[in-house]
């Protein structure tokens, strides 16, 4: 197959993806959990994509950039605790000032991990080039905050960190 300047392209066929667009997440209560990702992660439900979530086996679509990338909510049985079920986490993207903000609202959150344990600024991963923190939903599904703007988050941490 050839691309449009007429040259062989062994990767996909010329074929390439946009981005990502959704994640399907199983909750026992599609609007409790949008309001607990609202609370916690600032995904708001997607207006357009409400007339799906009528269909009691429809999603609710939530987002945080108005609907290009969304976090699609079914009735359902959760992952749970169950190690290898699903997927293994989802994870967001911020710039330094949010992750800070984020780390700042721990004790108001009572997050914790897929461990049981309390999520707090020193949970916070130094992975050299970015920061994360991880953290479960109520639902048990593994989340990620992640953030790139690695040496302003560095000086806004300092030595704090394990």
């Amino acid at each position: 197959m050839t691309d449009i300047g007429g040259t062989m392209d062994q990767s996909g066929g010329g074929f390439q993806v946009d981005q990502l667009d959704h994640v399907e997440l199983f909750v026992p209560d599609r609007h409790l959990a949008a309001e607990w990702y609202r609370r916690v992660l600032g995904l708001k439900v997607v207006p357009e994509y409400t007339p799906w979530a009528e269909d009691p086996g429809g999603p609710l679509m939530i987002s945080s950039d108005a609907g290009r990338t969304k976090l699609a909510l079914f009735q359902g049985v959760p992952q749970g605790s169950r190690e290898t079920a699903g997927f293994h986490l989802v994870a967001f993207r911020v710039a330094a000032i949010d992750f800070g903000r984020f780390i700042d609202r721990l004790p108001d959150l009572h997050l914790t991990n897929h461990r049981g344990e309390p999520v707090t600024a020193q949970s916070v991963r130094d992975h050299t080039s970015a920061y994360s923190i991880y953290f479960c939903d109520p639902f048990g599904h593994r989340l990620e905050l992640t953030t790139y703007d690695y040496e302003p988050v560095k000086a806004m941490l300092g030595s704090s960190l394990r």
